[in-house]
């Protein structure tokens, strides 16, 4: 523990007696960075107390100091956030003035009709939820208001604290639309109430009809959570107490609201325009389509804590890319023919037609030259597929023949930078820069009509828009390719028999995600970037942008950028640690995963595999991808006294189901990928986990289209020699280096941590051993395979 003696201003917020010197050192440090605006990027362990430390650096600068409003805190990993929300009440407890706070949940989680499947089913959530609200703002029109129908989703949307002076609903018409709605009104003392949550609500179970007094015309549906947040002038009647500590979650505020009867998804929004502390996914930080709910406290007096950052680049470039699949290809296009329709009916409809595309400076002849193309895209699309899979050596006509799995097909050679098929194609056939420019005008303008006359369902909008960035983004850091999602289905929806079996997409595949980064970065005012494992952090600065950022790159000022470093901390004769130094496994040196293949390279890793297995309590074997997992899982089943369990891609479901399985009863073995979902953000505290062994480096394919693509794309930024390094390699290593440190979490705990393969070992050809982090370099002790079996008998017979 650190020594108390002066306190710093910091003290008052640390959620528990003392911290550890390293966590004290990171809040310094974190502190720092965010006074002069930048950034810590920090590498710490399990045990060195991250969350805690960036809570309380964020709560002194959010208190303590005028630069800074709020902490908008990102974790990819639902394990992470529960651990925020904890520790923020943890830290809330000690305060007489606890730091307000909420962790943000989706739409779906919250709507309650659809929660409980009140919904029609060929209706999404969000969709459903869109037209109810916009047929309340009508009904709630107030006579001397300014509301406009085609206006409605802007007008919904505006916060709790901006509501205007001379506001366009009338509370009162709110107030009337929602008690309309419940369930104890005349004539319906029977008919019970919409439950959710554990909560009854005031109203109805399925969606009420507005009366007749209240509507012009047909009575059309309406929410009535919706209409009581509008008779409450946009405020909310739950607050940051019905949370433990003043940290409120979907557990907390959703049954509150239902049983208030008023909109949950409004509470949340509510409540995180008045937070100091908002807890999210990455999404709400990077993705384009999630974080208009976070978008006004995006500025330079945002504090912001980055969990799991190792992740980053991945995350980030799957959430920046575009993908739009056949089916929705074949909607927008007939949405614009909808409008066509329209305008065929009858010359008034005409004129109505002109008259609305004129507002947009478009006519009818440019939508009919948009269907046109949207037609010959998808013909080109299903050509195109078709040839792919001859060339593949398999028959598109026989869906039976076709193979069990994704495809990519890439739309130009990935190592350089020319245009994709598709922009080629379209280009000889006449559909030329300008219609490509056309298109993001002509799906939104159109779609916005169609709104107007009521059908919410239309998707030329979002395609438009999609498209246009296909033609207008650069070919170097963006990467064309058709993806082939395996999808059995009855029939194929294109009606080619292909179809059948895959569901195919156009992919715009986002190569270099650092510019992105950067320019986000820029936006906040400070935070935190931390990891378990951010090593190589020279390299981290690099991929992310940060070290353009803290060079004044772009527009904004120069951004230092903090490094910190922490060692595991919990006592060090309570671990063995290995490098063993075998024949690397290789594609190429092992061979094909079959029972018949016996050699001299297998036959090391299995008794590598064994050794490890027998072990005793539970252990984790990490191999390259499923395939070998499944190959190693069938060996140890003949090898070892105890349940050997073999993860395989699938469901959460089924994970989750694989886990209690494991952490159940006796010790077992546990084979899956390091790239699978059990290898990081899983917390194997107790017992539950005594060895960890990761067999190889686990790169992606490296012969796939899109990770060709990324690695010209590094090379292009970083340096033909830094590319493999940059985009495959530091990221594996990561992902091994995550699944080593799931063995040791708390500072009673025993295990064992074994890296197997020649690569790991300093010196080696191709060594990743500069890629570890510089404890675990000086810790792990390199031995051959022979020895590993006596050295692990002898640290566990030291336990006993």
């Amino acid at each position: 523990m650190a020594d108390d003696g002066d306190e710093p201003g910091w003290r008052e917020f640390f959620g528990f007696d003392a911290p550890y010197d390293q966590q004290a050192d990171a809040i310094d440090a974190a502190i720092d960075a965010g006074e002069r605006g930048g950034y810590l990027a920090m590498e710490g362990p399990c045990g060195t107390g991250k969350t805690m430390a960036a809570l309380t650096a964020a709560a002194h600068h959010v208190r303590d100091t005028e630069d800074y409003e709020r902490v908008l805190v990102v974790t990819p990993v639902k394990q992470q956030l529960e651990q925020f929300v904890a520790d923020l009440r943890q830290m809330n407890a000690g305060l007489d003035d606890p730091l307000d706070g909420v962790a943000l949940v989706g739409k779906r989680d919250l709507c309650p009709y659809g929660r409980e499947d009140a919904f029609p089913p060929d209706s999404s959530v969000h969709d459903r939820c869109e037209d109810l609200r916009e047929n309340t703002a009508g009904l709630v029109e107030g006579d001397d208001g300014q509301f406009d129908g085609q206006d409605a989703r802007e007008l919904t949307e505006l916060r709790a604290d901006e509501a205007l002076d001379d506001p366009w609903w009338d509370p009162v018409l709110g107030r009337d639309l929602a008690r309309s709605a419940r369930a104890d009104g005349d004539g319906r003392l029977d008919t019970g109430s919409l439950a959710t949550a554990d909560a009854e609500s005031p109203y109805i179970p399925q969606q009420p009809s507005a009366p007749e007094d209240l509507a012009e015309g047909d009575p059309p549906l309406f929410c009535p959570f919706e209409a009581d947040w509008y008779g409450r002038n946009k405020g909310s009647p739950v607050g940051f107490e019905e949370g433990r500590h003043n940290v409120a979650t979907s557990e907390d505020f959703l049954p509150a609201a239902v049983e208030h009867g008023t909109c949950p998804h409004r509470v949340q929004q509510v409540m995180l325009d008045h937070a100091e502390v908002v807890i999210g996914n990455y999404n709400h930080l990077f993705d384009p389509k999630t974080r208009g709910l976070t978008e006004h406290l995006l500025d330079e007096q945002t504090f912001v804590i980055v969990d799991e950052a190792h992740r980053l680049e991945e995350r980030v470039r799957d959430l920046l890319s575009d993908r739009v699949g056949r089916h929705t290809l074949a909607r927008a296009r007939n949405d614009l023919r909808t409008l066509l329709t329209q305008a065929k009916q009858s010359s008034q409809n005409r004129e109505q037609v002109k008259d609305h595309l004129a507002s947009y400076d478009l006519t009818l002849d440019t939508v009919e030259r948009v269907v046109e193309f949207l037609g010959d895209v998808l013909e080109w699309l299903d050509d195109r597929v078709a040839e792919y899979l001859a060339e593949e050596g398999f028959s598109p006509n026989q869906p039976r023949g076709l193979p069990e799995r994704d495809h990519e097909v890439p739309l130009r050679d990935p190592e350089t930078d020319e245009p994709d098929d598709l922009t080629e194609w379209a280009e000889q056939n006449g559909y030329t820069g300008g219609l490509w420019r056309s298109l993001a005008n002509v799906g939104s303008a159109v779609e916005a009509i169609l709104e107007d006359d009521g059908e919410r369902s239309a998707v030329c909008g979002a395609v438009g828009i999609t498209l246009q960035r296909w033609w207008e983004r650069d070919h170097a850091t963006y990467f064309r390719e058709i993806e082939l999602e395996y999808a059995p289905k009855e029939s194929g929806r294109a009606g080619a028999p292909w179809a059948e079996t895959y569901t195919p997409a156009l992919v715009t595949y986002n190569c270099m995600p650092a510019r992105a980064l950067r320019e986000t970065f820029a936006e906040l005012g400070g935070g935190v970037l931390m990891s378990a494992t951010l090593e190589p952090l020279d390299v981290f600065r690099e991929v992310t942008g940060l070290d353009r950022l803290e060079a004044g790159a772009g527009d904004g000022d120069p951004k230092p950028i903090v490094e910190r470093r922490y060692d595991l901390r919990f006592p060090r004769e309570n671990r063995a640690s290995f490098l063993v130094d075998a024949t690397p496994f290789t594609a190429r040196n092992r061979g094909d995963p079959s029972p018949d293949n016996d050699n001299r390279t297998r036959e090391e890793y299995r008794y590598v595999l064994r050794t490890v297995a027998r072990s005793p309590g539970n252990v984790l074997v990490c191999m390259p991808n499923y395939r070998e997992a499944e190959w190693a899982g069938k060996y140890l089943r003949g090898e070892v006294e105890k349940d050997v369990l073999v993860d395989e891609s699938s469901s959460n479901e089924a994970t989750e189901e694989l886990k209690r399985k494991f952490f159940a009863g006796d010790g077992k073995v546990l084979v899956t990928s390091t790239r699978g979902t059990l290898t990081e953000g899983v917390d194997y505290d107790g017992e539950k986990l005594a060895a960890c062994a990761v067999v190889g480096v686990p790169l992606v394919n490296v012969g796939s289209p899109r990770v060709r693509a990324v690695r010209r794309a590094y090379a292009d930024a970083f340096g033909e020699n830094h590319a493999f390094e940059y985009a495959l390699t530091v990221p594996a290593v990561r992902r091994a280096r995550q699944a080593i440190g799931r063995v040791i979490r708390g500072p009673e705990e025993v295990g064992a941590r074994v890296f197997v393969g020649r690569r790991y070992v300093e010196g080696a050809p191709r060594s990743v051993h500069g890629y570890l982090g510089p404890a675990e370099r000086e810790e792990f002790t390199r031995m051959t395979p022979e020895f590993l079996g006596p050295q692990l008998e002898h640290f566990w017979s030291n336990q006993d």
